[in-house]
């Protein structure tokens, strides 16, 4: 049994004095006065506090103890990033690190002095969404995609107003046939304006297929787990990375940009939980040998905010925040949550697969990514721009879910496919 597969133990679990504090400083255990109703102060176990640093100690003080991921010596509310906060909606109210405060007023109202500056962070970036449909989302499909559907999923997801799709990869047919068709696509989308269209390159092989074929950027793909990086590519990370510095020198020679990926940087389905540190000390090797971005993926989907956070502290202490992407399967359904999370934290790039597509051959169990048509909706409703058209990414989503027989993955396409049909019957 893969530890994908094994349920959590409890002493995986948070201690039950982990869950009182939980309880005690959660939006639950802060409760406005009658006569103070939306004016910024609360109590907590019958004491009132105000938003100034009256119940701050306290509160971080716990907090450090009942998580002991949480570090109070970033700022993440300068520059473009969003205030490091947590926030409840509705009636509920939301917490801070320096007290309570209530967004709920008796005529339902969200007046709470902070409102404008919260919405403000995350409504005036702008989030680039990397898509891996064609390349990540088909090359686990087992029935053949034929090349003329590939390349129309790709013109249709560039008219959509995606900035990049990440067209194929040039790597031996025999570990993935799928793909096998890479110089066929590549040649008949290379010329297509509008987006870029990165391709996957596993050695200096593949590389030089990719420029005979007219790709114009690369991407190449390192592991932070050793047992994932020999049964993925049949090497040590290290000897990987020594590949990676052979195929990263020919690109500059060229002025090819290269994407570096990390995979399983949440876990591995052999040996589960993974170091931050180890997911750092990738990250910046891939950095440090002329990688213009690095993608963090979480190959196997058990990532939660909660281990999330940890695992992007440790990379953004030696890699620039605006030079990283994240990269979540969907294997939980915590992907959105972490992306919500990451965005908060500094990250402005996303990779999604349209409909939901994807998975890992070397992966067992792995789900398919993050759907591109759920990302760009919650960012919708969060004002972040990303330029795409939703209804043109749902008609390439339909496309291509058509093709393979079977439903979309992604729940937004799912649903407002439902809304459309139902208003056509009134």
């Amino acid at each position: 049994m893969s530890s994908l597969e094994e349920p959590l133990g409890f002493d995986k679990l948070p201690s039950m004095s982990t869950i009182d504090r939980m309880q005690r400083f959660s939006s639950g255990a802060c409760r406005p006065r009658e006569d103070n109703m939306g004016m910024g102060n609360c109590w907590i176990e019958g004491r009132t506090c105000s938003t100034s640093n009256s119940c701050s100690e306290e509160y971080e003080g716990s907090a450090r103890e009942a998580f002991p991921w949480v570090r109070h010596t970033r700022d993440f509310s300068q520059g473009d990033t969003v205030n490091w906060r947590t926030s409840s909606l509705g009636r509920n109210p939301k917490i801070f690190g320096n007290g309570c405060d209530t967004w709920y007023t008796p005529d339902h109202q969200y007046n709470s002095k902070y409102n404008d500056k919260e919405k403000q962070g995350l409504s005036n970036k702008f989030v680039k969404i990397v898509e891996v449909g064609p390349r990540d989302g088909l090359q686990n499909e087992k029935n053949i995609v034929p090349t003329a559907v590939k390349i129309e999923l790709i013109h249709r997801l560039v008219s959509s107003g995606l900035p990049v799709v990440e067209a194929t990869s040039f790597v031996s047919p025999k570990w993935v046939p799928q793909l096998a068709d890479a110089k066929d696509v590549m040649q008949a989308v290379r010329n297509l304006e509008g987006a870029r269209l990165p391709v996957l390159t596993p050695n200096l092989k593949g590389f030089k297929a990719a420029m005979e074929a007219g790709a114009k950027e690369i991407a190449v793909f390192a592991s932070a787990s050793e047992s994932f990086s020999m049964s993925n590519i049949n090497c040590s990370i290290e000897e990987s990375l020594d590949r990676y510095r052979v195929v990263t020198r020919a690109a500059k020679e060229l002025s090819v940009p290269v994407r570096g990926y990390v995979s399983c940087v949440l876990g591995c389905p052999v040996e589960g939980d993974i170091s931050p540190s180890r997911v750092a000390y990738v990250a910046k090797e891939l950095y440090d040998m002329g990688c213009f971005e690095i993608s963090l993926g979480d190959t196997i989907g058990v990532g939660t905010p909660g281990s999330v956070v940890p695992m992007l502290e440790a990379v953004m202490a030696v890699v620039p925040v605006e030079k990283l992407a994240v990269h979540f399967h969907d294997t939980y359904g915590q992907s959105l949550p972490n992306i919500l999370l990451s965005l908060q934290m500094g990250i402005s790039t996303v990779d999604s697969s349209i409909s939901g597509l994807g998975g890992c051959p070397y992966a067992k169990g792995a789900s398919g990514n993050v759907a591109t048509e759920d990302v760009v909706y919650m960012l919708n409703g969060l004002g972040v721009k990303t330029n795409v058209d939703l209804p043109k990414l749902m008609k390439a989503g339909d496309f291509i879910s058509k093709q393979l027989s079977r439903p979309s993955g992604s729940k937004t396409a799912i649903a407002l496919s439902r809304v459309t049909a139902d208003a056509s019957k009134i």
